[in-house]
């Protein structure tokens, strides 16, 4: 298998269905290849950001800076918390299993005076898998209140060992990252980020972050109750499709892992991301089985 061959089949569905790709970018092995469909420019990355979050608090983990498995209220012992909330960790936050009910909406970051003041002091009614990037960007107010500013603390950790500079990430009101959305990277600046995952932490012979937390993100997965192509969550993974899994953000923003292949793409499609990951999946299968 090639990646010439996997990309030219995948650009060609996507010339074919009218998916509203902007980059493809193919990785088997070291073997690359690229397409394009729209200028070259650093695009949120939306979810996507939520395995670079895992990535950071994997590596405050590593640094024996904090715990996925201790109550998350002592590290932020200034919010009250709701009913049950003392048993929430770090890892049900990224897990998305904090059950807190406060669903996704596009003003969530400025609804609330503080997002996770407001979070947290919600009733939890166990381990019940809600997906809300109000549970990442607890997870980071967690994270920050060991580290500091997440950005500052992945830069010399993650973006400049990757060679990504000037990173730009959206802020809430307070001044703290969004987290699960708002960073800003082009599609082989994503593809990147996917090598990384692909190879456990391991970047040009140095270990950036242990393998277990990036295990973490597609093994001992939370069945969500919900289609096919989500019913079961990692730390910041989706499973799926078939025997690959992927990190998956809005609009068609998608890093899919089978094997030793990476596929990244960079789009503004919502309803079409699914099919093409689909697709793809299937000619990693087609071309790794030649």
């Amino acid at each position: 298998m090639t990646a010439d061959v996997v990309c030219a089949a995948i650009a060609a569905r996507i010339d074919e269905t009218g998916f509203g790709a902007h980059g493809l970018h193919v990785l088997v092995g070291d073997d690359v290849s690229e397409r394009r469909w729209a200028p070259d420019v650093r695009e949120d990355i939306h979810s996507v950001a939520k395995g670079v979050c895992v990535l950071a608090a994997g590596m405050a983990a590593d640094e024996g800076l904090l715990s996925f498995d201790e109550p998350v209220a002592a590290a932020l012992p200034d919010l009250p918390t709701g009913s049950g909330v003392e048993h929430v960790t770090l890892r049900h936050l990224l897990t998305m299993t904090s059950g807190i009910d406060l669903p996704w909406s596009e003003t969530m970051m400025t609804d609330w005076p503080d997002l996770a003041r407001e979070f947290l002091g919600r009733p939890s009614r166990g381990r019940v898998f809600q997906y809300s990037n109000a549970s990442t960007y607890t997870a980071m107010r967690v994270l920050a209140a060991s580290v500091g500013d997440v950005a500052s603390f992945l830069e010399p950790r993650l973006f400049a060992p990757l060679g990504l500079t000037d990173v730009s990430w959206d802020r809430c009101p307070n001044g703290f990252v969004v987290a699960g959305a708002g960073l800003r990277l082009r599609t082989e600046e994503m593809a990147r980020i996917g090598r990384l995952l692909r190879d456990r932490g391991m970047w040009q012979g140095r270990a950036l972050v242990s393998g277990e937390w990036i295990d973490a993100m597609h093994t001992d997965m939370v069945p969500t109750g919900s289609a096919p192509a989500y019913d079961r969550y990692g730390l910041s993974g989706w499973g799926g499709p078939g025997p690959a899994w992927r990190l998956h953000g809005a609009h068609g923003q998608l890093l899919i892992f089978l094997g030793d292949a990476v596929v990244t793409i960079s789009a503004h499609d919502h309803v079409g991301a699914d099919a093409i990951a689909e697709y793809a999946v299937s000619q990693l299968e087609a071309h790794a089985a030649t």
